[in-house]
């Protein structure tokens, strides 16, 4: 019964409005005008948990869910997530979301920033080599124009600088957090490495805790 809360695809479906007006994402000003007039919805998808299906994505009346994963849009998202008025925005929307407990929250400020005293923090990566081909595989799948490796490896790379540089809330790994590296590993086999963190840092303390009080 937890929320799946990913937070990425709020800024890619920002990111995808902003590019829909015809708004320059480097104008700050511009952009920040545009937040009222969009609102972001991420909507669970009720199915065979086997099929682990990403939430679908709505921004005002429209179905976003592929087109934020467009090249275009990835080459903007940085850019956007930047500034200051998108992150205040956003991160607002995304506390609200946590008020209740019961999130699994995605993204690359959740530890330092949105959720800083999360029950249990998980810094999930991989190399950029195999961040590309999953990439690859994704818009496969989704029968999207599909880049050269070394052109989403470039891509990838240079957000990745970008993420890591920016004065707001940037990309780094929370002194808490626990290091995942999933270069070698399925998706079964990260779930199983999650669910057994998730058992030895929060269920067996909670259990623990329970009983000092009895």
């Amino acid at each position: 019964g937890l929320l799946y809360l990913d937070t990425g695809a709020m800024y890619r479906a920002f990111t995808w409005y902003v590019l829909s007006q015809g708004c320059d994402p480097k104008d700050e000003v511009a952009v920040a005008d545009l937040l009222p007039k969009c609102a972001i919805k991420l909507v669970a998808i009720r199915s065979d948990p086997a099929l682990q299906q990403q939430p679908e994505v709505w921004v005002n009346d429209a179905a976003v869910t592929k087109a934020i994963r467009t090249a275009e849009v990835t080459a903007q998202v940085s850019t956007i997530a930047a500034q200051n008025a998108v992150r205040q925005a956003l991160v607002k929307q995304q506390m609200q979301y946590g008020l209740a407990g019961g999130v699994v929250a995605d993204g690359r400020d959740i530890g330092t920033h949105v959720f800083p005293d999360a029950e249990l923090k998980i810094f999930l990566t991989a190399s950029v080599e195999e961040r590309a081909r999953r990439r690859q595989k994704d818009l496969a799948i989704q029968n999207q124009s599909v880049p050269e490796l070394t052109s989403i490896i470039q891509m990838i790379s240079e957000r990745d600088r970008r993420d890591s540089t920016r004065q707001i809330s940037p990309l780094r790994q929370a002194d808490d957090a626990i290091k995942v590296v999933t270069d070698s590993l399925t998706v079964d086999d990260v779930l199983d490495m999650l669910l057994m963190l998730y058992h030895e840092n929060v269920v067996a303390e909670n259990e623990q805790l329970s009983h000092d009080f009895q």
